[in-house]
């Protein structure tokens, strides 16, 4: 073999390892731009605001690992963007504040919970809401997952059947500066007919099957977002849509633990459609 050969590899082997860190420094700064793009808690926005960023970055994490499940492979920016600016410790007891971005849900008294952030963030992605949208939530809590919804949608509508908790959260969303979102005390399970129908329905406890009053108050095209199952069974939270015909038609998205969903003292029977 002579010198013209080896020249020959050796310029060959030299394009081919140049061609392939000019790939590998492009596919860093792709990244790096689409890290950039995405949604992020500035640095000293709060004093957790590191926690809070690694709370983000578990919701992506799940997100990706779920996908086969939910069908989604990345929550849309603005899911993100209000995940980033709603502050979570400001929604439990102060003495659970250190632990408030783990992604984990945590008690928040009542014997009731605030969801884990990356289901949130999931059943809020879920409801495809646009920013002039109605929502009702069924299930108040500390207020947490109704200010996310109200970073997004025009109006939001949440019931608390637990009064303590209800009236907690009402202030605690008003001192926050939401004034568009409205909290009712009462039972979910009855929805609010004089603001119906609503384009978006998610109900953040588990009933057993899906009350048909709370379909009723949905648009045709309306999405509901709900889990369902029976406490300390297997639950499965369920995105519906409301065909022009009424009827719903509901996908299994993710096995799911949620606290059930209680009736009111007065109840008078609700009715109940099966998935």
């Amino acid at each position: 073999m002579d010198a013209n050969f080896f020249r020959a590899i050796l310029f060959r082997a030299t394009t081919i390892r140049a061609t392939l860190i000019v790939m590998a420094l492009a596919a860093m700064a792709g990244a790096a731009a689409r890290g950039a793009d995405e949604p992020r808690v500035a640095p000293g926005a709060h004093p957790m605001a590191k926690q809070h960023q690694a709370m983000l970055d578990a919701i992506r994490a799940d997100t990706a690992d779920t996908a086969s499940w939910t069908g989604r492979r990345a929550l849309a920016p603005r899911v993100l963007a209000a995940m980033a600016k709603v502050e979570r410790h400001r929604f439990v007891p102060e003495s659970d504040a250190p632990y408030a971005y783990i992604n984990r849900p945590r008690p928040i008294g009542h014997g009731q919970t605030i969801s884990q952030p990356f289901i949130v963030a999931l059943m809020t992605e879920l409801l495809d809401m646009e920013p002039t949208d109605k929502v009702l939530e069924v299930g108040t809590g500390s207020g947490y997952q109704a200010a996310v919804l109200a970073e997004l949608a025009r109006e939001v509508f949440t019931i608390e059947l637990v009064e303590p908790l209800g009236r907690m959260a009402e202030t605690r969303l008003k001192d926050l500066g939401y004034a568009n979102v409205h909290v009712r005390i009462g039972d979910g399970f009855k929805g609010w007919p004089e603001e119906a129908p609503f384009d978006a329905i998610i109900v953040t406890a588990a009933p057993e099957q899906v009350p048909e009053i709370l379909a009723e108050q949905l648009k045709p095209g309306g999405r509901l977002v709900i889990p369902l199952g029976r406490q300390w069974e297997p639950q499965t939270l369920l995105r519906c849509v409301k065909g022009e015909n009424g009827k719903l038609v509901c996908e299994n998205k993710l096995p799911v633990a949620f606290v059930p969903m209680v009736r009111g003292k007065s109840d008078d029977g609700s009715r109940h459609l099966r998935p």
